[in-house]
């Protein structure tokens, strides 16, 4: 770690505007004011510590949540400058806390690469919470200035002495602006343990004093990775059964562009390309995932075909064969990165796909000449893939074939709404026939449709493609919702512009072959309709799990804390044997009319809309609950245990 701090100074800030939109436009600036908008100022305080690692400068960040909500984040820097602006006149710590696009950032002499949010950083922070706090200690001196929905209580004041560096910021976002101001411990441990992958030798740590464990002490995690990317892979891997032992590794630098590449193999079906720049997310991929799939391709079609790997096949190898079977990591550093859209989802500079493509592709074609008792288990698997592939292709035609000659190709069990509005009309996915005859009973038929899936779907996480066709409830909801898979430049595509409703609810009792089923159905959508959870179209209906009544009130109960209150509310004098308590195990043991007024009736009714957060998560989440490791799942479960309830 570089010791040299002089190189950062008042002289380094540049201020560029004024912060007074950032309150009026939120969401221009955080991108929301819901929970991702409110974790968003979290991750720019953090953003503005990691640029100090990644400037060589800092190998600790702390983050502790209080019980009032307010966040303190907390790293050994070299702390802002707080020295006097010359073009301002005031202390170069204000300018950074109050003035927007003011930063080192903009100094190229400061920063070589940064992330954070087109530089708003911590001042759109400031300007959205209600209080915050600098601390900065620097030059042997603590220094603190206090700040009210961004507007300075008083000047930067010397506060006492200091024998480290670093900064510290505590907020409280601003209840006016944001619609929930609860942090999510999951949300902030699970970015954190990313960026320690991403930043090899950074220690981050996060302690939640909202929350105790059984010892007494308070919840809290410290993440910290020396093998960087190729861990990351095998965290992502852990429910997956690996092809080859080791991921391979790549790392190089070109034209100021770092690249780091880690990538595995594995006996899965599924490709999952997860992407960075400068420790950014990108969500949409660009043109470094394009220089990564131009090499894989390049590269491997070279060695099967020099190796006459290919020679029996009687259709040609696509690029996507290659990829099956892969998780990878592709991150890259690039000074002045060109994102498409604000929230940064995808990278628009082009020469990184060159630099990416030639950087992946010699260290790839050096392996696989080195290792060619692994390069032959990899190119077995593409060959694998290629046929299934193939099979996929004839048994998706053979459906739609039939579907066409079927006049419509809509499925007899579907009850379908009279309503051909996409846009109004929603369609429920409910197990069991008993139960779809109840909701096809008090469903609303303008616009609600019925499908009944009878059992348990097939597992795709564990299934070739084109078994899927063979599954009859899958066939029934591809034909019913009217989307299509189909080749699109070598790759397969989702087509979702005859998407026959807006509006996808699954509907299964509250049980644990309910919850089952709904996972077995979310994995089918995450694997093969990811559109559709994208687009947030996926929601899963929530059946109360109690009616209680007395006399003629009664009311519904969603969970145990509710039927409790329920009962003692009914209750008069403590006697509760006037009381009755009906415990619903399944949505057929409902009225119809209970059903509509519960679970159906969209004046009513709670749904739980699916997004997808974080896909990298997900995506290891999915592959650890079905996937064929069976430690890692126990694992999970044990974990997580303690924090399960009943989400209404």
């Amino acid at each position: 770690m570089s010791n040299n701090k002089s190189d950062y100074s008042a002289d380094n800030i540049q201020a560029l505007e004024g912060l007074e939109a950032v309150r009026k436009r939120p969401g221009m600036y955080v991108g929301s004011t819901d929970t991702k908008g409110l974790h968003h100022l979290v991750w720019e305080v953090v953003d503005n510590s990691i640029d100090e690692h990644l400037a060589g400068h800092c190998d600790r960040i702390e983050m502790t949540v209080h019980p009032d909500q307010t966040m303190t984040v907390k790293d050994n820097g070299r702390g802002i400058p707080t020295g006097m602006h010359e073009k301002l006149q005031k202390s170069a710590l204000e300018v950074v806390m109050t003035v927007l696009h003011a930063g080192g950032k903009f100094d190229k002499d400061t920063y070589k690469v940064s992330g954070g949010l087109h530089g708003v950083g911590v001042s759109c922070v400031n300007g959205l919470s209600s209080y915050l706090r600098a601390e900065v200690h620097r030059e042997g001196s603590v220094f603190e200035q206090e700040y009210r929905k961004g507007i300075p209580q008083a000047p930067v004041a010397k506060v006492g002495n200091a024998s480290d560096t670093g900064t510290y910021i505590t907020f409280q976002p601003d209840e006016e602006i944001f619609e929930t101001i609860i942090f999510k411990y999951e949300i902030l441990a699970q970015r954190l343990r990313e960026l320690s992958f991403l930043n090899r030798g950074l220690t981050l740590s996060i302690v939640d004093e909202r929350e105790k464990e059984d010892d007494g002490s308070f919840r809290s995690e410290e993440f910290h990775s020396e093998g960087g990317l190729v861990e990351f892979v095998q965290y992502l891997d852990e429910g997956r059964t690996n092809l080859i032992d080791e991921p391979i590794f790549v790392s190089g630098k070109r034209e100021d562009v770092e690249v780091d590449v880690a990538m595995q193999y594995n006996t899965s079906y599924s490709e999952n390309i997860h992407s960075f720049v400068n420790n950014i997310t990108t969500r949409e991929g660009g043109t470094h995932v394009n220089g990564f799939k131009r090499a894989i391709t390049r590269e491997f079609s070279k060695y099967g075909e020099e190796n006459g790997h290919f020679s029996k096949l009687k259709f040609k190898v696509s690029g996507e064969d290659f990829r099956e079977g892969m998780t990878a990591v592709v991150s890259v550093k690039v000074p002045e990165p060109q994102f498409k859209g604000q929230t940064k989802g995808e990278l628009g500079n082009s020469e990184v796909t060159a630099i990416v493509s030639q950087i992946v592709g010699d260290i790839l074609k050096h392996y696989l000449e080195e290792n060619p008792k692994k390069a032959k288990q990899i190119i077995g698997k593409v060959v694998l893939a290629a046929t299934a592939r193939e099979a996929a292709r004839k048994a998706r035609e053979q459906v739609q074939r039939k579907n066409v000659l079927a006049g419509g190709g809509l499925p007899g069990k579907l009850s379908d709404c009279t309503s051909r509005d996409p846009i109004e009309s929603e369609i429920f996915l409910v197990e069991g026939d008993s139960a779809g005859g109840t909701a096809k009973q008090g469903r609303d038929r303008h616009f609600q449709a019925i499908l009944p899936l009878r059992g348990k779907i097939l597992n795709v996480e564990k299934a070739l493609e084109h078994k899927i066709y063979d599954n009859e409830e899958i066939k029934n909801m591809f034909t019913a919702l009217g989307v299509s898979i189909e080749e699109k430049d070598g790759e397969r595509v989702l087509n979702i512009e005859k998407l026959r409703y807006h509006k996808i609810v699954i509907m299964c009792d509250a049980d644990v072959d309910g919850s089952h089923i709904v996972t077995l159905i979310l994995t089918f959508f995450f694997r093969y309709m990811r559109p559709l959870v994208e687009k947030g179209h996926i929601y899963i209906a929530a059946p109360p799990l109690y009616q209680v009544k007395k006399g003629k009130q009664s009311v519904y109960c969603w969970n145990e804390e509710e039927r409790t209150e329920a009962v003692q509310a009914y209750s008069s004098n403590g006697n509760e044997s006037s009381v009755k308590i009906q415990r619903y195990k399944g949505l057929g043991e409902m009225n119809a009319d209970q059903l509509w007024e519960t679970t159906m009736d969209p004046e009513e009714r709670m749904l739980r809309k699916v997004t997808i957060d974080d896909a990298l998560e997900a995506d290891r989440v999915f592959a650890m609950l079905m996937g064929e490791e069976v430690p890692p799942r126990r694992a999970f479960i044990e974990n997580n245990a303690k924090y399960a309830k009943v989400d209404v």
